[in-house]
């Protein structure tokens, strides 16, 4: 599956827009559109194949963290220090507070997955070192 108009037929939410507000911290090209924006915020998180995020940590005093639910594609998650995840459509990823991890699309594939902000006090995401191409470049 090349084209993005050949993807989002397969997924039920929209690709959206590219995300341009987090760039520095992706390598290729994500997109994100929200699902909602009031009570529990949700947004769909859209990988061309071979992008990932840097690794990062959702900091939080208490709660917080993240839920991650793959929606379309195949792709991957990994907490440092951790063998990755393979992650398909249905899987679901529950990210708890400070833990260092990335995710992003399989070498080979799309992925979208919906993010879970999970609310907690005194939140706040750590952006760190990009996934090296070493690293990635194992990932069947």
């Amino acid at each position: 599956m090349n084209s993005m108009e050949q993807y989002q037929k397969t997924i039920m939410f929209p690709i959206g827009k590219p995300n341009d507000a987090y760039k520095q911290y992706f390598i290729g090209q994500s997109y994100i559109s929200p699902v909602s924006t009031e009570q529990v915020k949700i947004y769909n998180v859209t990988f061309e194949p071979k992008c990932r995020n840097n690794w990062h940590i959702h900091k939080a005093k208490s709660g917080g963290g993240q839920m991650l639910i793959a929606v379309g594609g195949r792709g991957y998650y990994q907490e440092w220090g951790k063998e990755p995840v393979e992650m398909k459509p249905g899987d679901v990823i529950n990210i708890p507070a400070n833990v260092k991890h990335w995710h992003g699309s399989a070498p080979d594939s799309w992925f979208s997955h919906l993010a879970v902000e999970v609310k907690g006090i005194e939140t706040d995401n750590v952006w760190l070192e990009p996934v090296t191409d070493e690293e990635y470049n194992k990932l069947k």
